[in-house]
């Protein structure tokens, strides 16, 4: 048999080839940062934004000299306090030095991309909600009324007459936007008339636009969609408003430790182990300021709604009962939980549904002194005792 040299032989003289691409998908951007209007930035950690809290009335005169009724018009304080994103990536300087890629600039846009996430979860989802955020938009939805059950039409739970459509339109407002899950692509895709055409209409030579009764849909790719809460969220977005008090800053570090948050212990020591780290910080802040209009003139309603998933989430009755000194019912007081507001019946009563959680309330009433309440909820309902003190 003739000699050759192998291919085993000469693996070792044989290079691999490195594509000089890495394959991989391209960042998401935040849902809710598309969507909602951006205000300008923040110049301290918490901001005042003053919003129409009570209407004007006007009255028919009665004869030719009866007397004019009077009126009156108020504001409220909404407040956007900022919270910080932040994430630090500690990598040995001879990996940097090593790697035929650029991984800091790898690194940098997936961290960008983390922090959007970590907002609409945040914003419309309320998982991991700062302290100092007001409540989500999928919690003050819920509140409002506005969750709609799928049923066995889900052209009705979208476009009938109580759809989640219908819900925002009861307010006052109008739908601007839509955010679904990708699963919704395909349900929407399936809705047929009573003839079994669909209603749903494609262009087989183009890229279809989704739209909801003219509104624009929106799918988010980013993985910050919680299908367990919500199917599809529709509103007025331009009433959730976002300010930026820090936008993405981006920071590398050669010296420090960096150390376990939760035991306190060094991890790393930059300078004594030849390591860098990437430090990315970025701070913001949003409200739903929700001003009075004639259709909701006690600011109870919400711009927002949401279809429900076919197990929808699980909520406890939160009672608060408000009472003054001598033991009377208070009507009329407005009880805001987290910004979401309710006003209390006569018997001074106001029901709230609330997923558990920790919940800061603030009872109000012209002519007595606010109080507040911290409210836990976990895996029954919970009664809220409350005595407003006259001023």
């Amino acid at each position: 048999m003739p000699n050759m040299i192998s291919r085993q032989q000469a693996e070792a003289l044989i290079q691999e080839q490195l594509v000089s691409t890495i394959q991989q998908d391209t960042p998401k951007n935040s849902a809710f940062m598309q969507l909602a209007r951006r205000l300008p930035n923040m110049t301290s950690k918490v901001t005042r934004m003053p919003v129409l809290d009570m209407l004007p009335m006007a009255y028919w005169v009665s004869g030719d000299n009866g007397f004019k009724g009077t009126s009156q018009q108020a504001w409220d304080n909404v407040y956007l306090t900022a919270e910080e994103l932040a994430v630090i990536v500690p990598i040995p300087e001879a990996v940097v030095d090593d790697a035929s890629f650029d991984i800091m600039g790898e690194v940098t846009p997936r961290v960008q991309e983390a922090i959007g996430v970590c907002v609409d979860q945040a914003a419309i989802f309320g998982i991991n909600r700062p302290a100092g955020w007001r409540a989500d938009i999928i919690t003050a939805a819920r509140q409002a009324g506005n969750n709609v059950a799928p049923g066995s039409d889900l052209y009705d739970a979208l476009l009938g007459e109580n759809g989640v459509i219908s819900k925002v339109e009861l307010g006052g407002r109008m739908v601007t936007g839509a955010a679904a899950s990708m699963a919704m692509r395909g349900k929407l895709r399936g809705i047929k008339t009573t003839d079994g055409l669909p209603i749903f209409k494609t262009d087989m030579q183009g890229a279809t636009q989704y739209a909801l009764d003219g509104a624009p849909m929106y799918f988010p790719q980013n993985g910050a969609f919680d299908t367990s809460v919500a199917q599809l969220i529709v509103g007025d977005w331009s009433q959730a408003v976002y300010s930026i008090r820090q936008d993405i800053t981006v920071k590398i570090l050669d010296q420090g430790v960096i150390q376990d948050p939760s035991t306190k212990d060094i991890v790393y020591n930059l300078a004594q182990q030849d390591m860098i780290a990437l430090r990315v910080t970025f701070r913001m802040g949003w409200a739903l300021p929700n001003p009075a209009t004639r259709l909701d003139p006690n600011r109870t309603y919400v711009p927002f709604a949401y279809l429900e998933p076919a197990t929808p989430v699980t909520t406890q009755a939160v009672t608060f009962t408000v009472k003054d000194a001598e033991e009377t019912a208070v009507a009329d007081a407005t009880v805001s939980v987290d910004g979401a507001r309710l006003k209390t019946n006569e018997s001074g009563v106001a029901v709230f549904n609330l997923r558990a959680g920790s919940y800061s309330a603030r009872i109000s009433k012209t002519g007595y002194r606010p109080a507040t309440q911290t409210v836990t909820v976990a895996g029954a309902a919970v009664p809220v005792a409350v005595e407003l003190a006259e001023a």
